[in-house]
């Protein structure tokens, strides 16, 4: 794992598990349901982060073709902004699906 793996990782949870008490609400703020719920958050966030890598993957993908076979880049970068497109779309669709 690189070194900036593990930073990631690291700063992933410290803020995880810093947010938590931050965030507590007193015992009469929520009378009816739990102190704190981290399941829309969770999504919402494991949804930007797949977004981003699917985008990032496919940029890189896009770039390493242009580059050995120039004279279809025209073609390839369509793709690409079709392809990202719909994973914005998607995206998009999960982020409101989360937070509703």
């Amino acid at each position: 794992m690189s070194k900036i793996a593990k930073l990631c990782l690291y700063s992933f949870a410290a803020i995880l598990f810093c947010a938590v008490p931050a965030m507590a609400q007193d015992g009469t703020a929520a009378a009816g349901g739990s102190l704190i719920d981290m399941t829309k958050y969770m999504g919402v966030g494991l949804t930007v982060i797949g977004a981003a890598y699917g985008i990032g993957k496919l940029a890189s993908s896009a770039l390493e073709g242009m580059a050995r076979q120039p004279e279809v880049a025209g073609n390839i970068q369509t793709a690409m902004i079709i392809a990202a497109a719909l994973i914005e779309g998607f995206t998009f669709f999960a982020l409101f699906i989360c937070w509703g």
